[in-house]
């Protein structure tokens, strides 16, 4: 495995100190820097590569979460903070995890297997290679015609039958196609299944709150089999 440089944010020594021994049980992790603001470590960002920044959120001068907001280029993400009120502005900011203090070298270290997997790109055959770069929309047949949907727009689909029910930013299709097959077409990196009857598109998630999700002002039900599976595809633990 190549090297992944590291840098670490946080305003309180012994924070920091934490995750350098929890980085020196992993060789492939090498601590470029330790920053005790947010300023010292734009800085760092500024003249280093850095792979995996592990970032505090309540920081005097300049917070965490604002700190990301200045980045136009954004290293993976691993938010380590006390404080879990933040855990949906970290979500909406694409954090690769989120790990509450006080936590384990267990959970440590499954926080960077999260990051590392989207470092380090999947190899593919050369025809699946081709697909993954252009397949950004499916087309569906309904009322005698052929629609273009592209997944950017595509914001969830309802098992409704033996039809599937298809929400767009623009419209709404009623196919006569199972849901399952409908399923199929999508790419599973964008899109979840959060219950029997409901995949959304990842991306379109407003909120989530209980055992409902949010596509804008749509409220979706997460189905029991599904919530554990849902809550880690977003980097949180239920």
């Amino acid at each position: 495995m190549n090297q992944i440089n590291c840098l670490v944010v946080d305003d309180e020594p012994i924070a920091r100190r934490i995750i350098e021994t929890y980085c020196g049980h992993l060789p492939y992790l090498s601590v470029i820097a330790s920053c005790g603001t947010a300023l010292e470590a734009k800085h760092v960002l500024q003249q280093q590569k850095i792979d995996i920044l592990f970032l505090d959120i309540n920081m005097p001068v300049l917070d965490g979460i604002s700190f990301l907001k200045t980045l136009k280029v954004q290293p993976q993400v691993i938010f380590t903070t006390a404080y879990k009120e933040y855990a949906l502005d970290a979500f909406d900011l694409a954090a690769c995890d989120y790990l509450l203090k006080p936590f384990s070298l267990e959970r440590f270290i499954i926080a960077i297997d999260k990051a590392v997997e989207k470092l380090q790109p999947q190899s593919l055959p050369a025809s699946e290679a081709v697909d993954t770069k252009t397949d950004e929309y499916i087309f569906i047949k309904t009322d005698g015609k052929i629609f273009k949907i592209q997944f950017n727009d595509l914001l969830y689909a309802e098992a409704s039958g033996n039809y599937t029910k298809i929400v767009t930013t623009q419209q709404l299709l009623l196919p006569t196609m199972t849901f399952s097959n409908f399923e199929e077409q999508l790419p599973h990196k964008l899109f979840l299944r959060v219950h029997r009857s409901f995949i959304i598109n990842k991306s379109k998630i407003s909120h989530v709150e209980g055992n409902r999700v949010f596509i804008n002002t749509t409220e979706i039900p997460i189905g029991i089999n599904y919530k554990e599976a849902f809550l880690k595809e977003l980097g949180f633990s239920s």
